[in-house]
């Protein structure tokens, strides 16, 4: 009698476990219907994008953001807000915290590559030849705060 316990509990948590199996491999929320959600969203449209910087600032800290939208939103900050305030003597104007913080923010980004931060690094330096030194000083911060 107690081996036909046995074996009728072993047999039962076979099929407890075939029914796992099956929801775990079978379940409606499977990755080829997320890849198929991916594929329909490749590029956002540009006019659907909010302009402030918050936005923008948003949308850069978001370690989702493909390096597209990181482009995009790079770009956005440099049209509407590329110039920063002139310098108070030697100090920097405390906006400056605000693109210093996008510079460590892009540098440390899972999507982003040296095009992006190249590109960047140049336009905000054009627009701003001022703060040379202190752009180069937050590029060089965020490179060295990746992880490798």
């Amino acid at each position: 009698m107690e081996i036909t316990l046995i074996i009728k509990s072993f047999m039962g948590l076979v099929i407890v476990l075939a029914a796992l199996m099956f929801l775990l491999f079978y379940s409606p929320n499977s990755k080829s219907k997320k890849a198929e959600k991916k594929l329909s969203k490749t590029v956002p449209d540009t006019k659907k994008l909010k302009t402030d910087l918050d936005s923008l600032r948003a949308i850069i800290k978001n370690k989702k953001t493909t390096s597209v939208e990181l482009k995009e939103a790079l770009d956005l900050v440099l049209k509407y807000y590329g110039n920063i305030h002139k310098k108070l003597g030697i100090r920097v104007h405390p906006d400056f915290d605000i693109y210093m913080e996008i510079l460590i923010v892009i540098c440390r980004h899972p999507n982003t590559n040296k095009n992006i931060i190249i590109d960047f690094d140049k336009e905000l330096l054009k627009l701003n030849p001022q703060y040379k030194a202190e752009i180069n000083d937050a590029i060089t911060k965020g490179l060295n705060s990746r992880g490798i």
